[in-house]
Order: structure tokens, then sequence, then C-alpha cells
């Protein structure tokens, strides 16, 4: 005999709206407690769930927290991931600008893009919305909707934060990371630089995703000279206003720093998040795999930063960062040297997302 819950579970596919509501609605709980019961008949109950996206509003909701919930699951992962015409169907929901389930879409991207394959995303395209005013390229008219619809305007029922941790794994491909350091036409403007201005953002999630996003693609280093380049992406500065407070600096040590860190408010406060400075300072790390790079951050002055930031942040995986970068800029350099920074190249994922 089927048990209650089990019959509960039977009921996500009713035919009666009211009885679909009432079903999901009461095993949302059920989709972190007890996931198995979602599993059963070669998780018949999850592409019934996946069909809810689309039902009213209210049933898609919750619909779609299961689904969030349940996606930590490798087969229900592949399951969703993989199939392109529920990609496509959330990625035509997400973009539009009275999608009320917004948010939870963007979630469920984020975690539908830790299966490789995913990636397959790159290349597709949808109409965007007029609203929108973006380009035919998914990838395009998820960044514009990520930047537009940061303070609700675009969308009043969401604010797209958990894009960025779908932008951070994708970046784990080296073709993906290609298109975020290309000039996009429509715009003519290169995706990263959409991004950077978000690494002081007040969304904890933002911050995060974004900072883990310009690290992975920082593994590119033919593009470092890009990256470093005032007219171009620039992202030094993006990168180091977040790990730095309202400590003083030597007058000599101030006037070469660059122009945007040189007249900070005395409030500055450094990000809260203690694994966010340690993904700059790996960042920053990567960007000394080049000779002019290292030159360069001497040249401005990001040794006093990092010195400052291992003085007033109590953790061991910033002072370790902020040790390896220090070992890296105060070394001398040899005649010609071309030496990469091969203890963090080892490693290319990205870290606490």
């Amino acid at each position: 005999m089927p048990t209650e819950l089990e019959d509960l579970v039977g009921f996500i596919a009713h035919p009666n709206p009211q009885i679909r509501k009432l079903a999901v609605e009461n095993l949302v709980p059920y989709s972190t407690a007890q996931p198995s019961i979602f599993k059963t008949e070669d998780l018949l109950p999850v592409k019934n769930l996946a069909l809810l996206m689309q039902d009213h509003p209210q049933i898609a909701e919750h619909a779609l927290t299961i689904l969030v919930n349940l996606s930590a699951d490798e087969k229900v992962l592949e399951l969703l991931a993989s199939n392109d015409r529920f990609v496509d169907s959330l990625l035509a929901r997400v973009v539009k600008p009275s999608e009320p389930n917004a948010n939870l879409l963007a979630m469920l991207l984020a975690n539908l893009s830790k299966w490789d394959g995913l990636k397959k995303i790159l290349t597709k395209k949808q109409p965007p919305p007029e609203e929108l005013q973006s380009h035919d390229l998914v990838l395009n008219q998820l960044m514009d909707l990520f930047v537009k619809g940061a303070d609700g305007s675009y969308n009043k029922h969401a604010d797209y934060a958990y894009l960025a941790y779908f932008f951070a794994d994708l970046t784990k491909h080296a073709d993906v990371r290609q298109f975020y350091l290309t000039k996009q036409r429509y715009d003519d403007a290169v995706p990263l630089t959409k991004l950077k201005v978000f690494t002081e953002h007040k969304s904890d999630v933002r911050r995060k995703g974004v900072a883990s996003t310009i690290k992975n693609v920082a593994f590119e280093v033919p593009a470092h000279p890009a990256f470093f380049a005032e007219d171009d992406i620039h992202i030094l500065p993006y990168v180091l206003l977040p790990i730095m407070g309202d400590e003083d600096y030597d007058v000599d040590e101030t006037m070469d720093m660059l122009p945007e860190l040189q007249l900070l408010p005395p409030d500055k406060q450094r990000d809260p998040d203690s694994s966010i400075i340690q993904t700059h300072l790996e960042t920053l790390l990567l960007l000394t795999a080049t000779r002019e790079g290292r030159e360069l951050m001497r040249q401005v002055k990001v040794y006093p930063i990092i010195r400052e930031t291992h003085l007033r942040v109590n953790d061991e995986g910033v002072r370790e960062a902020c040790d390896r970068l220090v070992q890296v800029l105060m070394r001398e350099e040899e005649p010609d040297s071309t030496s990469k920074v091969k203890e963090v190249h080892e490693d290319d994922e990205i870290v606490d997302v």
C-alpha cells in the first residue's frame, strides 16, 4: 500500500489545479528532508515538476523551489540540464519582465550550470524581450538581465542575483571565458566589463559570484594586457577596492596607487566575507603570471594593500593567499623572466560557489 506521502507525490500531475497546488505546496519541505520520494519511477515526479514551471504562478513557485532543492542531486541535475526543451523554456521565461518567479528560475539556472554539458548555452539564441534591449544570443540577454535587473527596475519581482553563480560556473569552460573577453557588436561592450562594477555591490550573492567569474576568466593569460588596460577591461581597481578598508597609507604609496584608490571615504570598509577577499587575492595572483603584470602591480603599489589586508583580516585562507602574492611581488626578477604562477593554474575551480 502506498503511504500518504507517496500519494501526495502522485498528485503532482493531478488534472485539478487546486489539488496540484496543495500537493506541491505541502511537498516543499520534503525536497530537503526526504528527497528520495521524488526519485521513484525513473524520476517521474521530477519530470512532472518540470512541467509545472509553466503552470499557475503559485504552483510554479512551489515546483521550482522543489527543483532547486533537488537539483543538488547528480541524477536530477543531469535529467533537467540535458533536457533542451526544459532549458529553452526556462531561458525564455527568466528574461520576461513580468515573470513572477524569475529569481527562482535564476537559482535553478545557477544549479544547472554545474552540469558541464550546459556550456551548450554559449550558442543558444532566442528573441529578446523588447524591454531588455538586448541581443539574440542568450548569454548576452542574461548579462543584460543581470545588469538592468539589479535594482528591481526591470522586473519588480526579481533582482537576478543568482545569475552571478551561473556565470561563475560557466566560466570554468575556456570557450565561455572567451565570450566574456570578446567585444559584442550589438552594444560595443566586453561582457566582463559589465560585471566588474558589482564587486562592491550590497548583495553577497552578486559579489561572490562576480568575484569568482572574474577569477575564472583571469586564467586566460593572453588576455591579461586587456585586463590591465585603462581603455579596455581595466579590472585592477575593481579587484583591489573590495579588499581595502579605512587604513592610512604613506603619501608616497598613495600617490603611486591607481587613481580610483587614492581618495577613499573615511568610512571605507573591506568586503565582510573573507571568502570573497580570498577569491580577489587569487585573481591578483593569476594576474602576476606575466612579468608585465608583476611590474605593473609593483608600480601601482599593490603590495601595501596586501600588507594591510594580511594584518587586518583574521582568516587563514586570506593570509595564505596574501603570503603567496607577496612572495611573487617581492622577489627579484630574473632576466627575461616569463615564469607562470603554477600553484594557482593547476586548480581551475571557482572558490565557494
